[in-house]
């Protein structure tokens, strides 16, 4: 599923300006579309990869969980691309705005005050120049504090639960994280791990499940599209309760594509569902450069039918092309994520072997 919420999100950073807002009703129906996928329905993506990572981090359970191992191995995965990916583009702006070009697209970067420039660099206080990876910088908290998270949820799961669900949903502060729904879904995937829960009981009822989630994000772009840009508090919490509902939502609707074609190409992109998460908003941003010099608000629905799609495949093609000819620098800026299987012990891979075919028979 990684690849598919990564591909949704590029969706949700689609730039466009007051002229060309969803809001303002312009394209009727399109303008409703653009709130559904972008507002509503691709929303649910980060709490998913924030439960995706939790349940993966505890998948051998607490007692076999090593924290200094797993620092270190994060610091690799996570934090490394992190830097590499901001700060690369960080120093693009800079030298772009040098020389007079993104102003008004991107913040002002070398006007920014040393404290701005700190948070645009690591995300000390709000989102990154590359917006997407405050992700990634949100679940550097999440791994740090997961030896007492993973403590709390054994021995109080739903009290635990129930206390970041309310974090999460209410209007209060923040406080150490930018998006409150991503500690909430890191938490939902450590109890689906330490207590083993058989999520795949859902598969039964999927078509049930995605169906009634489908029907939430469509009503809730109805909300959005009537109330927006500026949202009551009631509409953002409901917002931000739907995006949670999509972490089970997207089980579900696993299972009735892991019969496709597709699913098994799909299931061995990880490096480039990785790249495509790092790279596509500076790329939506440069598409976004471009068609203002060139296009108008009136053909603003070519450039979002265009942008998603354009990146996307500009993204794939790059990710083959750093991935064959420098495999060093591409191992680094995707932390390793190779987008194949990790080698395994014989005893690993027996242990593998037994779970795919226990999996694959509930499937079926």
């Amino acid at each position: 599923m990684r690849i598919l919420l990564i591909s949704g999100i590029v969706f949700v950073h689609v730039p466009y300006d007051p002229q060309t807002s969803p809001f303002l009703g312009t394209n009727g129906l399109f303008d409703w579309l653009r709130v559904f996928l972008g507002d509503s329905l691709f929303r649910a993506g980060v709490p998913c990869l924030s439960a995706i990572s939790g349940y993966l981090l505890f998948r051998r359970g607490l007692d076999d969980f090593d924290f200094g191992k797993t620092i270190r191995s994060k610091a690799r995965t996570i934090l490394l691309p992190f830097l590499l990916w901001n700060l690369s583009f960080l120093v693009l702006v800079a030298l772009a705005q040098k020389s007079g070009i993104g102003f008004g697209y991107l913040p002002d970067v070398i006007h920014a005050s040393p404290r701005d420039l700190a948070t645009l660099a690591f995300s000390t206080e709000a989102l990154p120049i590359n917006v997407p990876l405050y992700f990634l910088r949100d679940l550097i908290l999440c791994i740090l504090l997961a030896p007492v998270l993973a403590i709390a949820i054994r021995r109080y799961p739903a009290a635990t639960l129930l206390i970041f669900f309310l974090y999460a949903v209410l209007p209060v502060a923040n406080g150490i994280f930018l998006k409150k729904s991503i500690l909430f879904g890191f938490s939902c995937g450590i109890c689906a791990s330490l207590h083993r829960v058989d999520i795949r009981q859902l598969d039964s009822h999927a078509g049930k499940i995605a169906v009634l989630f489908l029907a939430a994000t469509a009503l809730l772009a109805i909300g959005l599209y009537r109330a927006g840009p500026e949202f009551p508090v009631w509409l953002d919490m409901l917002r931000s309760l739907t995006a949670i509902c999509g972490i089970p939502a997207a089980w579900a609707i696993s299972a009735l594509l892991v019969r496709l074609p597709l699913a098994r190409p799909l299931s061995k992109t990880e490096g480039l569902s990785f790249w495509i998460f790092c790279a596509h908003y500076p790329l939506l941003i440069l598409f976004w450069m471009v068609w203002n010099r060139t296009g108008s608000p009136e053909l603003y629905p070519l450039f979002y039918m265009a942008a998603p799609p354009l990146a996307l495949f500009i993204l794939t093609t790059s990710h083959a092309g750093a991935r064959r000819m420098l495999p060093r620098l591409h191992a680094i800026l995707t932390g390793s994520r190779t987008g194949g299987p990790p080698k395994r012990t014989a005893t690993e891979q027996s242990h593998q072997t037994a779970g795919a075919t226990d999996i694959l028979q509930r499937r079926t």
